[in-house]
């Protein structure tokens, strides 16, 4: 396919837009750059999207169940995040950026690898799924890519990439354009999220060291 059959593509996409996609894509931009300056308002922005987007994703005619089940998982993530932030607020060590260490990097690959093999069960015997091996990868790299979010971990911006890049292509496919653009847009946006977290926490450790 050419490049002004995609483009005509995404005009069609866009113009078959709903009202209800456009408020959730909205949300979720605000969301992620409010991420990127790691700034507390990400979460109350987060869960609006996420609560539109298991909607969207859940409905039968789009068919994305584990994402939609992503959506959810990224609700929950989103209440404990928040929950977290507020209640360690006076506690700068609490919330200061981190890298994962070996552990975390365990349990990430283990919420990755177990999570697709029970997201591609679910979907391959449960329900009427066209894309249960992708639609299980997609999901259960960003549920592990969200928990190191909420652990405030610079890897999450490394595995919510990892999703985002497979995506893409997936949500263009099921007739998702817009939601497919903001796809290529937070990718952007978490490569430049990684930058900056990184810069914060070598500051940060600079900082430590200093005193």
């Amino acid at each position: 396919m050419d490049v002004s059959a995609w483009l005509s593509l995404f005009k069609t996409g866009i113009a078959q837009t709903s009202i209800i996609e456009w408020i959730a894509v909205i949300f979720s931009i605000a969301s992620v750059l409010l991420a990127n300056r790691n700034n507390v308002l990400l979460y109350p922005t987060g869960i609006v999207s996420t609560l539109i987007f298991i909607y969207l994703m859940g409905k039968p005619s789009t068919g994305l169940y584990a994402e939609a089940l992503l959506n959810f998982y990224y609700f929950i993530m989103s209440v404990y995040g928040w929950w977290r932030w507020q209640k360690n607020k006076e506690n700068e060590n609490a919330i200061a950026i981190t890298h994962n260490s070996k552990k975390d990097w365990l349990i990430t690959i283990a919420i990755a690898t177990i999570g697709w093999a029970v997201f591609y069960l679910l979907l391959s015997h449960f329900t009427d799924s066209t894309v249960p091996a992708i639609d299980a990868f997609v999901s259960a790299t960003a549920c592990a890519g969200m928990w190191l979010l909420a652990k405030h971990k610079v890897e999450n911006w490394v595995l919510l990439n990892i999703s985002n890049i497979v995506a893409i292509p997936l949500l263009v496919y099921k007739g998702l354009v817009l939601t497919s653009a903001l796809t290529v847009f937070l990718f952007i946006v978490a490569v430049l999220g990684y930058i900056r977290w990184s810069r914060l926490y070598e500051l940060s450790h600079q900082k430590q060291q200093a005193a």
